[in-house]
């Protein structure tokens, strides 16, 4: 039986095996000074505010001495602010032009969560979502090409709902927005010869038909209180204000999907692996009708913008540094609030390369965060030769089957790969 002397000694040679090959590696950015406050201010997007703000509340509780002030006001507004440099950060569901990218140069898309927008409507004899639309039909819709509820392109796939002989009202942005930018992509990639050729995408779009309100907030505003109406809203705000919603045809067009976390989080598994570096150029990325039988087809990733040297958008280095903290903080520890708010997390792979670059982030050409990103796959690579009686040690040990011997074994093993130093 293994001794209690030989157990100890093994747990501190494993310990050793395992350590970070990069004892300089910090896991995380520094934690904010408690000797000062700091307000840190952001702005743009109304997709990810209902998350942002519970952040707010959330990161104060453990960092009573940093206040974030948000102001939703829209990705275009938000983009002309850090383009402007007169935020610490902004927000946006569009990644920047290739023409913003050229006046915000050195900029970081930092994903910071996913979300659906949704397509709700108010038809007193329909009470519940259950509605089905397809692209061409919601193409149509806003269009105005088609005005009534009972148009035969909606009923052919609705037989069983009481669609009114009613004429349909549009609602829709009046700001420049993230959301439409995400919606009138998904218009352009369903209906190319005819919402494309005619309207095209963007943050801001001319409208052919509609009313127009500023923010998620707006438009929802307008449908909750006008009858036979029609727009898009994030998914959140859909939720909280109990509208109904309706099931838009999946990009494979085999089924009718209901925008919920996992019909989000399922249409983001086709661009995960394809996403640029946060430096790089993102102007192409999109996740709208994506493949996949429960893929909800108007999905989005949503970003924060900084630029890699904080200098000009910081009071100080200080307040650089709990920006840098502040927004590591919410794609990693934050990450378990989304659900509530129907946001699926980010995806493992998304965090780690939004880290990488966080990594990258100065305060006047001075690193923040030593964020080795190779200490990990150097650290597996290596710990690939330890053998699996070593990687299972904690059972082994409790069954026993471990003796003074398989130890002494191991340890030559060790020595003779150089995994151990002696």
């Amino acid at each position: 039986m293994i001794t209690k002397t030989t157990s100890m000694l093994m747990i501190a040679t494993i310990v050793a095996i395992m350590a970070p090959l990069n004892v300089n590696a910090e896991s995380e950015p520094a934690a904010p000074n408690t000797s000062f406050v700091y307000n840190i201010n952001g702005a743009g997007a109304t997709f990810p505010f209902p998350l942002i703000d519970l952040w707010r509340v959330e990161y104060n509780a453990d960092f009573k001495n940093v206040n974030l002030n948000y102001q939703s006001i829209g990705s275009g507004g938000g983009i002309k602010q850090h383009i402007e440099k007169t935020v610490n950060f902004a927000a946006t569901d569009a990644p920047l032009t290739v023409k913003e990218r050229g006046l915000a140069p050195n900029t970081l898309h930092i994903p910071e969560t996913m979300g659906g927008v949704t397509i709700p409507y108010n038809i007193p004899e329909i009470p519940k979502s259950g509605l089905k639309l397809t692209g061409k039909v919601i193409s149509g819709i806003f269009l105005g090409e088609i005005t009534k509820w009972n148009d035969p392109l909606i009923k052919e796939h609705n037989p069983g709902l009481n669609l009114p002989n009613q004429d349909i009202v549009v609602a829709h942005r009046s700001d420049g927005s993230g959301t439409t930018f995400v919606f009138t992509d998904y218009l352009a990639t369903v209906d190319p010869d005819g919402w494309n050729a005619k309207v095209g995408k963007g943050k801001s779009v001319p409208w052919p038909v509609g009313l127009a309100a500023a923010g998620n907030e707006g438009v929802a505003g307008i449908i909750k209180s006008t009858t036979y109406s029609i727009g898009y809203v994030e998914l959140a705000y859909a939720f909280q204000t109990g509208m109904t919603v309706a099931s838009v045809q999946n990009g494979d067009k085999n089924k009718f999907v209901e925008p919920t976390i996992d019909s989000i989080a399922a249409s983001a598994a086709s661009i995960v692996d394809k996403l640029p570096a946060s430096e790089s150029d993102w102007s192409a990325v999109s996740m709208v009708n994506a493949p996949g039988s429960n893929s909800y087809p108007i999905s989005s990733l949503t970003y924060l913008l900084l630029y890699e040297d904080l200098k000009d958008t910081s009071k100080n280095k200080e307040q650089a540094k709990t920006t840098l903290h502040m927004i590591h903080w919410m794609i990693t520890d934050g990450q378990e609030f989304s659900h509530s708010l129907l946001y699926p997390k980010l995806p493992d792979n998304v965090v780690e390369l939004s880290k990488k670059g966080l990594s990258k982030v100065k305060y006047d050409g001075e690193i923040l965060w030593n964020y080795d990103v190779k200490t990990t796959s150097k650290t597996e690579t290596k710990n690939s030769n330890i053998p699996d009686w070593i990687r299972n040690n904690a059972k082994w040990w409790a069954d026993g089957l471990i003796t003074d011997e398989d130890y002494i074994q191991g340890l030559q093993y060790l020595i003779s790969q150089g995994i151990l130093k002696v």
